[in-house]
């Protein structure tokens, strides 16, 4: 009876023991990085992200979780600085990140990606357009729910000849990968189709307080369109200095500087500015439903790239509930074959990480705000 009351308790405690593992295993939870610029000139760009993240895994997790396991965020600022963006992936990896959200900005991003590629990390950013993060084939770990910069040149560059009827152009940039990237790609559509003639080809210094020497560059040239190729900060400052001089040429930018914050910079100086941006999108009732949820939660409305966020949130934890696990090949294979409902309306991606359906439109400021133009 001995024998046989300890063999009772040895099994007992072998299926407690296994049942304490299972439950273990299946409450390990799911960690989501969430990488990008949270302080400094362009936080405006990457914290609407960070609350994206937030209000897409509290739904998760109201619900159970995926597969029963909750999911928990880590999040690391990168200051949009490719040197710092790569201690950023460094730190989510040695976290044990099963995948991550971001980065924002295309350089910070490319700094990154060979990171997470070594550790087989899938990455989806809302806002890294350079077009090359998917179409050189190098980063088969990473997405984006926003379209690349070529098609952003390419609608812009429509706008430009098509519309304002430019005949003479000239293009700025900051140097970066996403902003000298979007400007060659505009320079490359305008030389081929040759409509209008690229009369000026320059690149500037970030955060330089005077861009009068480049203005006076496009002054010169006798352009009709200036297409700037960056971010806010130098964006604000070059047309301040080109209205102060009395200059008309019309501005026309990227979703770079489509953010409040460079209509707060700029103050009047902004009026008439073009820029493009992702697709309005507010009649989408998930588009509604996060916005009302962020208006709720924070007190104000979200910034720039909420909505691509959200359906970079959507998009993974939907791939991941898809995949049974997160086995990487399994998410990517959900990535790219199971649809899934987001503000840009039921989208995957395609064979180089786009999302298919995502577009761009052009955007003008009027009385302070930016305008869809129709």
């Amino acid at each position: 009876m001995k024998l046989a009351r300890k063999m009772i308790t040895l099994v007992s405690a072998m299926a407690m023991a296994a049942g304490l593992t299972s439950a273990a295993m299946a409450a390990d939870p799911i960690k989501i990085g969430v990488a990008g610029a949270h302080s400094g000139d362009l936080a405006s760009y990457g914290l609407p992200t960070v609350k994206a993240a937030e209000l897409v895994a509290k739904d998760v997790n109201a619900r159970g979780g995926i597969n029963g396991r909750k999911v928990v965020l880590l999040v690391e600022d990168d200051v949009c600085k490719p040197e710092v963006a790569t201690n950023t992936a460094t730190k989510l990896v040695s976290k044990g990140v099963n995948v991550v959200i971001g980065h924002i900005c295309s350089g910070a991003t490319k700094a990154a990606l060979p990171i997470y590629k070594a550790s087989d990390v899938i990455v989806i950013s809302p806002s890294a357009t350079d077009s090359s993060l998917t179409q050189s084939g190098d980063y088969p770990n990473f997405y984006r729910t926003i379209a690349p910069n070529n098609a952003q040149a390419r609608t812009e560059v429509d706008f430009v000849v098509n519309v304002l009827g430019a005949k003479k152009v000239a293009i700025i940039h900051d140097k970066g990968d996403y902003g000298k990237g979007f400007a060659q790609d505009a320079k490359n559509f305008l030389e081929k189709e040759g409509k209008a003639k690229v009369v000026l080809f320059e690149g500037i210094t970030p955060g330089a307080v005077d861009y009068s020497a480049v203005v006076q560059k496009v002054k010169r040239s006798g352009a009709d369109v200036v297409i700037f190729g960056g971010y806010h900060p130098e964006a604000s400052k070059i047309v301040t200095q080109m209205r102060k001089k009395r200059m008309k040429t019309i501005f026309v930018s990227d979703d770079g500087v489509k953010d409040d914050t460079f209509i707060k910079v700029a103050g009047k100086y902004a009026e008439g500015v073009y820029a493009t941006g992702p697709a309005d999108v507010s009649s989408n009732p998930i588009t509604r439903e996060y916005r009302e949820k962020h208006v709720k939660a924070y007190g104000e409305e979200p910034g720039a790239f909420f909505d691509n966020a959200v359906a970079a949130a959507l998009a993974l934890t939907n791939a991941i509930e898809k995949a049974g696990s997160t086995d990487p090949k399994a998410i990517a294979k959900a990535l790219h074959t199971e649809n899934v409902e987001t503000p840009f309306g039921s989208i995957r991606f395609d064979e180089n990480g786009d999302a298919i359906g995502v577009g761009y439109v052009v955007y003008k400021v009027e009385n302070g705000k930016f305008v869809a133009v129709k």
